[in-house]
């Protein structure tokens, strides 16, 4: 062995490389959520990166679309805008509007998405607002129209169609039909209901 060869580097022996580590699902904030009920038509996000949707929640007889904003941050939910002196359903440019609007000024770090609630418990949860929402009217022995819209700002929480809705109403009609009566509209084809006056 020559003197030289004691003083000659030899490479480092190429190290083994590591394998990747496996991705971890990437938790759900809203970017392909589809809550039921809810055709989501456009989303935003805030300066946190949490999801504002624009979702359509209904279609009159008519053809026009009515959509509601909901920021999956903080918990902005929107169903009307201000026109003069009157609250009126979104279209769907208006409600792009106010999402747009609301992402720029929202910090709110993304939150869970809420569950959908079993049958039974979605069922007492609408009967919980027909009941809540005729109570100050029956008291007065008035009665008041209720739509399907009325039930708007509960949609994210719910995740249901208006079908459902309809269906659910219904059956409520027949089973306590002292306080919520179902009939149709014959200019529009549709269900209407309205809750009753307390009898006297």
């Amino acid at each position: 062995m020559a003197l030289i060869d004691l003083f000659t580097r030899r490479p480092a022996e190429p190290a083994v490389p590591e394998e990747d580590p496996v991705p971890g699902a990437w938790p759900e904030i809203g970017e392909t959520w589809t809550p039921e009920g809810l055709p989501v038509a456009e989303r935003y996000y805030n300066q946190a990166h949490a999801v504002v949707l624009v979702a359509r929640t209904s279609q009159d007889p008519y053809g026009t679309a009515y959509y509601l904003v909901a920021c999956l941050g903080c918990h902005f939910l929107s169903i009307r805008t201000k026109y003069h002196d009157l609250h009126i359903r979104y279209s769907l440019e208006k409600a792009a509007e106010t999402a747009n609007s609301h992402a720029g000024t929202c910090r709110a770090l993304p939150r869970e998405l809420p569950a959908r609630p079993d049958e039974e418990s979605a069922r007492r949860l609408l009967h919980s607002w027909v009941l809540s929402t005729s109570r100050p009217r029956r008291d007065l022995h008035q009665y008041l129209d209720l739509d399907l819209s009325d039930f708007d700002s509960g949609r994210l929480e719910l995740q249901r169609t208006n079908e459902w809705i309809q269906t659910e109403l219904e059956a409520l009609a027949i089973e306590q039909s002292d306080l919520l009566s179902a009939r149709p509209d014959e200019r529009t084809g549709t269900v209407r209901f309205r809750i009753l006056p307390q009898p006297h």
